[in-house]
């Protein structure tokens, strides 16, 4: 799974990408830049949520669902933001969350 790494390409997906919400993942996805960039993924979860332990835990959880859902998609960037109660939920509705947000950002139809 190739991640986002760079501040600069992390800014070009949050700025230019479409914004989805569930009450488990926050999602902003964006089409790569040219149709030959390799399709990637970002993880992150906000200081606010808690601690160090908690926040890799609720990144843990991001990486295990994006996983399931066989992210990344093909010509998307994706950046999966962790909320209050991603750490808590189990893998299934993790993957149901984010199936459902893939759905809505119309990137996959049934799963």
């Amino acid at each position: 799974m190739q991640t986002i790494k760079s501040h600069q390409d992390f800014e070009r997906v949050f700025t230019q990408g479409k914004r989805l919400n569930h009450p488990l993942i926050r999602m902003v996805i964006c089409d790569c830049v040219s149709e030959g960039d390799p399709a990637r993924v970002a993880f992150a979860a906000a200081k606010r949520l808690g601690n160090a332990v908690v926040r890799n835990r609720s990144k843990r959880v991001l990486r295990e669902a994006a996983r399931s859902c066989e992210l990344p998609i093909e010509g998307h960037e994706i950046i999966l933001f962790a909320t209050s109660r991603t750490r808590t939920a189990s893998p299934e509705e993790m993957r149901l969350a984010l199936l459902a947000l893939l759905r809505r950002a119309h990137v996959v139809h049934n799963n």
